[in-house]
Protein backbone atom coordinates (compact mmCIF):
# COMPACT_ATOMS: atom_id res chain seq x y z
CA UNK A 1 0.00 0.00 0.00
CA UNK A 2 1.46 3.83 -0.97
CA UNK A 3 -0.04 7.15 0.38
CA UNK A 4 0.31 9.92 -1.40
CA UNK A 5 0.39 13.38 -0.58
CA UNK A 6 -1.02 15.88 -3.03
CA UNK A 7 2.38 17.46 -4.56
CA UNK A 8 2.43 19.56 -7.37
CA UNK A 9 4.98 19.52 -10.51
CA UNK A 10 8.44 20.21 -9.38
CA UNK A 11 8.66 19.35 -6.35
CA UNK A 12 10.84 16.62 -4.88
CA UNK A 13 9.72 12.95 -4.09
CA UNK A 14 10.51 11.07 -1.09
CA UNK A 15 9.05 7.83 -0.20
CA UNK A 16 9.24 6.95 3.84
CA UNK A 17 9.67 2.96 3.36
CA UNK A 18 7.91 0.92 5.56
CA UNK A 19 6.41 -2.48 6.43
CA UNK A 20 2.75 -4.22 6.01
CA UNK A 21 2.32 -3.96 9.73
CA UNK A 22 3.04 -0.12 9.73
CA UNK A 23 1.55 1.44 6.93
CA UNK A 24 0.95 4.60 8.59
CA UNK A 25 4.44 5.05 9.42
CA UNK A 26 5.46 4.58 13.22
CA UNK A 27 4.70 7.34 15.38
CA UNK A 28 8.25 8.63 15.65
CA UNK A 29 8.58 8.92 11.83
CA UNK A 30 5.42 10.43 11.65
CA UNK A 31 7.37 13.97 13.43
CA UNK A 32 9.28 14.59 9.84
CA UNK A 33 6.44 14.76 7.96
CA UNK A 34 5.38 18.10 8.81
CA UNK A 35 9.15 19.78 8.32
CA UNK A 36 9.73 17.98 4.75
CA UNK A 37 6.26 19.71 3.50
CA UNK A 38 7.72 23.20 5.21
CA UNK A 39 10.87 22.82 3.05
CA UNK A 40 8.32 21.54 -0.22
CA UNK A 41 9.28 17.99 -0.13
CA UNK A 42 6.28 15.67 -1.09
CA UNK A 43 6.29 12.79 0.73
CA UNK A 44 4.77 9.09 0.12
CA UNK A 45 4.69 5.83 2.41
CA UNK A 46 5.40 2.55 1.12
CA UNK A 47 5.43 -0.69 1.67
CA UNK A 48 9.39 -2.23 1.19
CA UNK A 49 7.59 -5.79 -0.69
CA UNK A 50 4.37 -3.84 -2.18
CA UNK A 51 5.21 -4.68 -5.72
CA UNK A 52 2.59 -2.13 -7.17
CA UNK A 53 5.35 0.60 -6.02
CA UNK A 54 7.33 2.12 -9.01
CA UNK A 55 10.46 3.13 -6.67
CA UNK A 56 12.28 4.95 -9.76
CA UNK A 57 9.43 7.91 -8.96
CA UNK A 58 11.11 9.42 -6.53
CA UNK A 59 14.10 11.51 -5.63
CA UNK A 60 15.04 9.59 -2.45
CA UNK A 61 13.76 6.67 -1.06
CA UNK A 62 14.48 6.42 2.79
CA UNK A 63 14.48 3.17 4.80
CA UNK A 64 12.13 3.95 7.54
CA UNK A 65 10.61 0.95 9.72
CA UNK A 66 10.62 -2.17 7.29
CA UNK A 67 10.64 -4.43 10.70
CA UNK A 68 9.43 -7.36 9.24
CA UNK A 69 12.53 -8.01 6.93
CA UNK A 70 14.62 -10.56 8.94
CA UNK A 71 12.86 -13.60 8.16
CA UNK A 72 13.56 -12.42 4.42
CA UNK A 73 16.63 -11.03 4.10
CA UNK A 74 18.02 -12.00 1.09
CA UNK A 75 14.71 -10.94 -0.36
CA UNK A 76 15.08 -7.53 1.22
CA UNK A 77 18.60 -7.38 0.14
CA UNK A 78 17.76 -8.24 -3.20
CA UNK A 79 14.71 -5.75 -3.02
CA UNK A 80 17.27 -2.83 -1.68
CA UNK A 81 19.98 -3.48 -4.96
CA UNK A 82 16.81 -2.61 -6.92
CA UNK A 83 15.45 0.69 -5.65
CA UNK A 84 17.48 3.40 -7.34
CA UNK A 85 18.18 6.84 -5.11
CA UNK A 86 17.74 4.27 -1.78
CA UNK A 87 19.11 5.87 1.87
CA UNK A 88 20.91 4.23 3.32
CA UNK A 89 22.63 2.75 0.24
CA UNK A 90 21.89 -1.04 -0.86
CA UNK A 91 25.46 -2.20 -0.15
CA UNK A 92 25.30 -0.78 3.31
CA UNK A 93 22.27 -2.36 3.94
CA UNK A 94 23.79 -5.86 2.62
CA UNK A 95 26.95 -5.24 5.13
CA UNK A 96 24.26 -4.20 8.55
CA UNK A 97 21.49 -6.46 8.48
CA UNK A 98 23.72 -9.37 9.14
CA UNK A 99 25.44 -8.17 12.26
CA UNK A 100 28.20 -10.17 11.78
CA UNK A 101 29.45 -6.98 10.86
CA UNK A 102 30.82 -6.94 14.91
CA UNK A 103 33.99 -8.94 14.01
CA UNK A 104 35.20 -6.67 11.21
CA UNK A 105 34.57 -3.07 13.67
CA UNK A 106 36.38 -5.28 16.55
CA UNK A 107 38.97 -6.32 14.23
CA UNK A 108 39.35 -2.77 13.11
CA UNK A 109 40.08 -1.61 16.81
CA UNK A 110 36.31 -0.83 17.86
CA UNK A 111 35.55 -1.73 21.20
CA UNK A 112 32.55 -4.22 21.00
CA UNK A 113 30.67 -6.52 23.23
CA UNK A 114 32.56 -10.13 22.89
CA UNK A 115 30.80 -12.21 20.56
CA UNK A 116 31.10 -16.06 19.38
CA UNK A 117 28.55 -16.66 16.18
CA UNK A 118 27.02 -20.66 16.09
CA UNK A 119 26.42 -21.09 11.85
CA UNK A 120 23.62 -23.44 11.56
CA UNK A 121 24.22 -27.39 12.08
CA UNK A 122 26.90 -26.72 14.05
CA UNK A 123 26.72 -28.42 18.07
CA UNK A 124 26.35 -25.70 20.78
CA UNK A 125 26.19 -26.33 24.64
CA UNK A 126 26.05 -23.66 27.36
CA UNK A 127 30.07 -22.59 28.52
CA UNK A 128 30.84 -24.37 31.30
CA UNK A 129 30.96 -21.11 33.70
CA UNK A 130 28.22 -19.39 35.01
CA UNK A 131 27.14 -15.93 34.36
CA UNK A 132 24.51 -14.36 32.32
CA UNK A 133 24.68 -14.42 28.65
CA UNK A 134 22.34 -12.71 25.35
CA UNK A 135 21.38 -15.03 22.82
CA UNK A 136 19.95 -13.77 19.33
CA UNK A 137 19.95 -14.41 15.87
CA UNK A 138 22.62 -12.24 13.21
CA UNK A 139 19.92 -10.95 11.70
CA UNK A 140 17.03 -9.58 13.50
CA UNK A 141 15.34 -6.56 14.28
CA UNK A 142 13.55 -5.01 17.36
CA UNK A 143 14.90 -7.23 19.58
CA UNK A 144 13.09 -10.23 18.46
CA UNK A 145 14.07 -13.99 18.81
CA UNK A 146 16.71 -12.55 21.60
CA UNK A 147 16.70 -13.82 25.22
CA UNK A 148 18.77 -14.07 28.45
CA UNK A 149 20.01 -16.75 30.53
CA UNK A 150 21.61 -17.20 33.64
CA UNK A 151 23.52 -20.13 33.60
CA UNK A 152 23.99 -21.04 36.77
CA UNK A 153 19.76 -22.04 36.11
CA UNK A 154 19.85 -25.57 35.03
CA UNK A 155 16.64 -24.71 33.12
CA UNK A 156 18.24 -21.89 31.93
CA UNK A 157 21.09 -23.71 30.61
CA UNK A 158 18.06 -26.27 28.65
CA UNK A 159 16.40 -23.26 27.56
CA UNK A 160 19.68 -21.83 25.98
CA UNK A 161 20.68 -24.99 24.21
CA UNK A 162 17.00 -25.30 22.88
CA UNK A 163 16.73 -21.58 21.68
CA UNK A 164 20.44 -22.16 19.86
CA UNK A 165 18.95 -25.07 18.27
CA UNK A 166 15.43 -23.19 17.15
CA UNK A 167 17.48 -20.65 15.12
CA UNK A 168 20.22 -23.25 13.74
CA UNK A 169 16.89 -25.43 12.75
CA UNK A 170 15.89 -22.43 10.63
CA UNK A 171 18.93 -21.90 8.92
CA UNK A 172 19.88 -18.84 11.10
CA UNK A 173 23.11 -17.67 12.79
CA UNK A 174 23.34 -17.28 16.60
CA UNK A 175 25.02 -15.07 18.50
CA UNK A 176 26.20 -15.07 22.04
CA UNK A 177 27.22 -12.27 23.96
CA UNK A 178 27.86 -12.20 28.11
CA UNK A 179 24.82 -10.55 29.15
CA UNK A 180 26.12 -6.33 30.64
CA UNK A 181 24.84 -6.10 33.80
CA UNK A 182 25.60 -2.38 33.31
CA UNK A 183 22.35 -2.01 31.63
CA UNK A 184 20.67 -2.57 34.47
CA UNK A 185 21.16 1.09 36.11
CA UNK A 186 22.91 2.97 33.63
CA UNK A 187 21.00 1.24 30.57
CA UNK A 188 22.24 1.26 26.77
CA UNK A 189 23.06 4.87 25.24
CA UNK A 190 21.59 5.14 21.54
CA UNK A 191 23.61 8.22 19.62
CA UNK A 192 21.74 9.68 16.85
CA UNK A 193 23.65 10.89 13.54
CA UNK A 194 22.03 12.54 11.00
CA UNK A 195 23.13 13.67 7.42
CA UNK A 196 24.21 17.73 7.26
CA UNK A 197 25.84 19.51 4.64
CA UNK A 198 28.82 19.33 6.42
CA UNK A 199 28.52 15.66 6.68
CA UNK A 200 27.94 13.19 9.12
CA UNK A 201 26.81 15.03 12.63
CA UNK A 202 25.84 14.04 16.00
CA UNK A 203 22.29 14.98 16.50
CA UNK A 204 21.49 13.41 19.97
CA UNK A 205 21.39 10.70 22.38
CA UNK A 206 18.61 8.82 24.39
CA UNK A 207 18.70 6.15 26.66
CA UNK A 208 16.89 2.55 26.57
CA UNK A 209 15.97 0.93 30.16
CA UNK A 210 16.77 -3.05 30.42
CA UNK A 211 14.60 -4.94 27.67
CA UNK A 212 15.85 -8.43 28.58
CA UNK A 213 14.11 -9.82 31.71
CA UNK A 214 14.75 -13.71 30.39
CA UNK A 215 14.79 -16.26 28.25
CA UNK A 216 13.07 -16.43 24.66
CA UNK A 217 9.95 -17.76 24.62
CA UNK A 218 8.45 -17.40 21.06
CA UNK A 219 7.23 -14.12 19.31
CA UNK A 220 5.70 -11.08 20.94
CA UNK A 221 5.49 -8.81 18.36
CA UNK A 222 7.12 -6.89 15.60
CA UNK A 223 8.92 -5.05 17.79
CA UNK A 224 9.65 -5.55 21.73
CA UNK A 225 8.76 -2.28 23.93
CA UNK A 226 11.39 -0.29 24.52
CA UNK A 227 11.80 2.34 28.04
CA UNK A 228 13.14 5.51 26.19
CA UNK A 229 14.78 8.98 27.78
CA UNK A 230 16.37 11.87 26.52
CA UNK A 231 20.23 11.48 27.93
CA UNK A 232 23.34 13.76 27.12
CA UNK A 233 26.01 11.87 25.46
CA UNK A 234 29.47 12.01 27.00
CA UNK A 235 32.83 13.00 25.44
CA UNK A 236 34.03 9.11 25.47
CA UNK A 237 30.80 8.16 24.48
CA UNK A 238 31.04 10.15 20.92
CA UNK A 239 35.04 9.23 20.70
CA UNK A 240 33.24 5.45 20.48
CA UNK A 241 30.59 6.26 18.06
CA UNK A 242 33.13 8.75 16.01
CA UNK A 243 35.45 5.67 15.27
CA UNK A 244 32.72 3.49 14.79
CA UNK A 245 31.41 5.20 12.35
CA UNK A 246 35.05 6.01 10.82
CA UNK A 247 34.83 1.98 10.47
CA UNK A 248 32.34 1.83 7.87
CA UNK A 249 32.92 0.25 4.81
CA UNK A 250 32.60 3.23 2.33
CA UNK A 251 32.97 6.10 4.93
CA UNK A 252 30.08 8.03 7.03
CA UNK A 253 28.92 10.74 4.22
CA UNK A 254 27.27 8.05 2.31
CA UNK A 255 24.73 7.95 5.49
CA UNK A 256 21.39 9.51 6.07
CA UNK A 257 21.43 7.96 9.42
CA UNK A 258 23.03 6.37 12.01
CA UNK A 259 22.72 5.19 15.55
CA UNK A 260 25.29 3.74 17.78
CA UNK A 261 24.20 1.47 20.52
CA UNK A 262 26.85 1.83 23.27
CA UNK A 263 26.66 -0.18 27.43
CA UNK A 264 29.38 -0.01 29.67
CA UNK A 265 31.71 -3.21 29.95
CA UNK A 266 33.05 -4.58 32.78
CA UNK A 267 35.73 -1.72 32.97
CA UNK A 268 32.99 0.84 33.16
CA UNK A 269 34.14 2.06 29.56
CA UNK A 270 31.61 1.81 26.66
CA UNK A 271 31.30 -0.71 23.70
CA UNK A 272 29.65 -1.31 20.79
CA UNK A 273 26.52 -3.40 21.30
CA UNK A 274 24.79 -2.45 17.90
CA UNK A 275 25.82 0.04 14.82
CA UNK A 276 21.90 0.37 12.85
CA UNK A 277 22.37 1.79 9.59
CA UNK A 278 19.39 0.34 8.01
CA UNK A 279 15.97 0.93 9.79
CA UNK A 280 16.49 2.28 12.76
CA UNK A 281 14.29 4.36 15.35
CA UNK A 282 15.73 7.18 15.39
CA UNK A 283 13.76 9.12 18.87
CA UNK A 284 13.62 12.19 16.91
CA UNK A 285 10.55 12.75 19.22
CA UNK A 286 13.17 13.02 22.52
CA UNK A 287 15.08 16.19 21.48
CA UNK A 288 14.68 19.64 20.55
CA UNK A 289 14.55 20.27 16.71
CA UNK A 290 15.36 16.46 15.71
CA UNK A 291 12.91 16.30 13.58
CA UNK A 292 13.54 19.46 11.52
CA UNK A 293 17.40 17.72 11.63
CA UNK A 294 15.83 14.85 9.76
CA UNK A 295 14.46 17.07 7.46
CA UNK A 296 17.58 18.75 7.02
CA UNK A 297 19.34 14.85 6.32
CA UNK A 298 16.80 14.44 4.00
CA UNK A 299 16.88 17.88 1.84
CA UNK A 300 20.71 17.34 2.26
CA UNK A 301 20.90 13.90 0.31
CA UNK A 302 18.02 15.15 -2.17
CA UNK A 303 20.28 18.09 -3.31
CA UNK A 304 23.27 15.46 -3.72
CA UNK A 305 21.39 13.78 -6.18
CA UNK A 306 20.52 16.85 -8.05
Amino acid sequence: MTTHNQSTRGEPRVALVTCADLVDLDPDDRLVLAPLAARGVAVDTAVWDDPDVDWSSYDLVVLRSPWDYALRRDEFVTWATTVPALVNPADVVRWNTDKRYLAELSAAGVPTVPTSWVEPGETWQPPAETGEYVLKPAVSAGSQDTGRYDLADPEHRDLAAAHVRRLSDAGRVTMVQPYLSAVDTEGETALLFLASPEGLAFSHAIRKGPMLSGPDLGPDGLYKAEEITARTARPEQLSVAEKTLAAVPGGARQLLYARVDLIPGPDGESVLVELELTEPSLFIGYADGAPERLATAIATHLALRT
